[in-house]
């Protein structure tokens, strides 16, 4: 398994870089936020990668960070999403962004990327959501399985954009048993 790439980056296109290392030049297939990490022709760049082989042939993706890598083999493994389409959902934001997105339940979020219907959307979220707490530590993606309604609540309001100490502040007034109770209360309190 080829985990990483680094060399000088020789072509970058829209949908694509090739990085030369050791005299072979690897082409990788990139969403558009690795893209803007990704520096000028000539300049040496670090991408994370995951290689897929299929009967028709192997295709090298490319990540600016590990938890981006993560998150497309999470998308991967939802149905009906491939790889371009990982890379379109991944072409619409941060690794952070996303992971708050599908915590939040933000359906048209995934719809705006080519590909991506309202049910495609809608099963990335089911099948994500409990995976992702919505939040980043660090650089770092947090994955939790908590079923805590105050907890599924905090993540809501971390993904319509709230702080974190602004969440938490909200919640501590809030009433209610499920997180959608909580998050109705926190933003009426918000108001």
């Amino acid at each position: 398994m080829i985990a990483s790439v680094r060399g000088e980056v020789t072509v970058r296109r829209a949908d694509h870089v090739v990085i030369e290392c050791c005299g072979v030049g690897y082409r990788l297939a990139v969403s558009a936020h690795t893209l803007r990490t990704v520096p000028k022709a000539g300049e040496e760049a670090l991408l994370h990668t995951h290689l897929v082989v299929r009967d028709d042939g192997m295709q090298l993706y490319g990540f600016a960070s590990e938890e981006e890598r993560e998150l497309f083999l999470m998308l991967v493994g939802v149905q009906s999403v491939g790889p371009k389409v990982a890379l379109a959902v991944l072409s619409g934001g941060s690794p952070r962004d996303l992971t708050s997105a599908i915590a939040a339940g933000d359906s048209a979020r995934f719809q705006a990327a080519p590909g991506i219907g309202k049910r495609t959307a809608e099963r990335i979220i089911v099948e994500l959501r409990e995976k992702v707490a919505g939040e980043a530590v660090g650089d770092a993606i947090l994955i939790t399985r908590s079923d805590d309604p105050r907890t599924l609540a905090r993540e809501g309001l971390l993904g319509l954009g709230f702080a974190p100490a602004e969440a938490d502040q909200l919640l501590d007034s809030a009433a209610g048993e499920t997180p959608e109770d909580l998050i109705a209360a926190a933003l009426r309190a918000a108001r």
